[in-house]
């Protein structure tokens, strides 16, 4: 089993590669300032970080792997992390040009704050790294002008304000990311097509086949895997192409299935039940009545 390297802290990232610490739970680092990496023994190693982390890398600088997915670094690409995701890193031993910004924060800067109790508004933290940000050179300015501004406050003298600010600068940066992960969507508009087709042609083939009685009903995460997508990524997919959660979708389905069973006569509620997928009779009745008005045996009698 590989070995799996802790780094609860952000100064513990700034120690590593000989940086000044100027705050104990947030840091920013322009890896410009000194872009050469030496040169050492090849490696292959993960590691599990204790904070929040963003990457804007401008060249590449070697391969980072997130699960079964390797990435490397593409221009004006922002990569997000979020504390206890496991990261492989490797390297081939060669020297390397390494050129960006990197924001690190811990959880425990955030208690108290809006921000800390709106981080799951963010869902690209738990995006894989093949569903990155790719900024356009405008976008890719103004990260870093976010950078600069965080970085600015840290080297103010900590007082009073200098958490609320740092916070609020954060918030910024993650809300300007929101609206060009938003641009980003659009403008593959014609590949997330191919994903909602995909999807339409899964839950059509999951429902014509003996999963339901073997499974259960289909998940959000199930129909992710299935697209090889991760769950946030491919929720916040469909809701922007279809303007509904995942969840909705794949609900609206399986009425549209529930639907043309309850025709047949031959087949009791419970048994429409069971073939959907339901453990409990009674909950299809529920959620059947909720999404149609009617109960089954109501809907069969006017059908």
């Amino acid at each position: 089993m590989d070995e799996i390297i802790n780094i609860d802290h952000t100064y513990e990232y700034e120690k590593a590669i000989h940086r000044e610490t100027l705050h104990p739970l947030v840091s920013v680092i322009d890896h410009s300032e000194n872009p050469l990496i030496p040169e050492h023994e090849p490696f292959d190693k993960k590691f599990r970080y204790g904070y929040y982390s963003i990457f804007l890398k401008e060249v590449k600088c070697g391969d980072l792997k997130y699960g079964k997915n390797t990435y490397d670094y593409q221009e004006g690409t922002l990569v997000f992390m979020a504390p206890g995701q496991i990261v492989g890193i490797s390297s081939d031993g060669q020297p390397r040009e390494m050129k960006g910004w990197v924001l690190l924060f811990h959880p425990d800067l955030l208690l108290g704050t809006p921000l800390g109790r709106n981080m799951k508004d963010y869902s690209f933290f738990s995006y894989e790294t093949n569903e990155a940000l790719h900024l356009s050179e405008q976008e890719k300015q103004t990260v870093i002008d976010c950078f600069k501004k965080i970085r600015i406050e840290l080297q103010h003298a900590i007082d009073k304000h200098s958490k609320m600010l740092i916070v609020s600068n954060i918030e910024l940066l993650l809300n300007y990311c929101v609206r060009f992960y938003d641009r980003q969507f659009i403008t593959r508009s014609d590949s997330n097509k191919g994903v909602l087709t995909k999807f339409e042609n899964l839950l059509n083939s999951y429902f014509n086949s003996d999963k339901p009685q073997n499974i259960g009903l289909p998940s959000v995460k199930y129909c992710a895997n299935k697209l090889n997508l991760s769950s946030n990524y491919f929720g916040d997919l469909i809701k922007k192409e279809t303007g509904q959660l995942a969840q909705d979708y794949i609900q609206q389905k399986l009425m549209e299935v529930a639907k043309e069973k309850i025709h047949d006569t031959d087949k009791t509620v419970s048994e429409v039940a069971y073939e959907l997928g339901f453990k409990y009779p009674q909950h299809f009745t529920r959620l059947f009545k909720q999404k149609t008005g009617y109960s089954p045996m109501d809907y069969r009698q006017l059908n």
